[in-house]
């Protein structure tokens, strides 16, 4: 099992084989992604001036064996909430333009996503 420490939070990861119940490195990844994503909603609900009820994320990658990396990343992010000042649009460009994370993967991998709001 490995650690991560960060501020003051710890986060256990498998690193054998055998432990499939564990999120991997490349779980991680993903999660980071979608954390990333899930922080920029937040974000630009602030700077667009607009409010929503729930945000909500799945995300899928592709791993490539040789090299071995993950080599496409799709995801689907559901916002929910009735304000007519959320411009999905709009918001989905500020994510894809200003988020650290994902802009990080995007030299490297395929990343293809929507926003579904509801």
């Amino acid at each position: 099992m490995g650690k991560i420490e960060a501020k003051e939070n710890q986060y256990t990861f498998g690193i054998r084989k055998d432990r499939h119940e564990m999120a991997g490195p490349a779980e991680l990844l993903l999660g980071a992604f979608a954390a990333c994503c899930l922080k920029n909603v937040e974000r630009f609900s602030s700077l667009l001036g607009f409010e929503y009820t729930n945000a909500k994320i799945q995300v899928e990658g592709v791993r490539q064996e040789k090299p071995p990396m993950m080599s496409e990343i799709s995801y689907t992010l559901r916002i929910s909430g009735s304000d007519e000042r959320l411009n999905p649009d709009l918001l989905h460009k500020n994510i894809r333009k200003f988020g650290t994370v994902y802009n990080t993967l995007s030299q490297v991998s395929a990343i293809h996503g929507k926003i579904i709001t509801d």
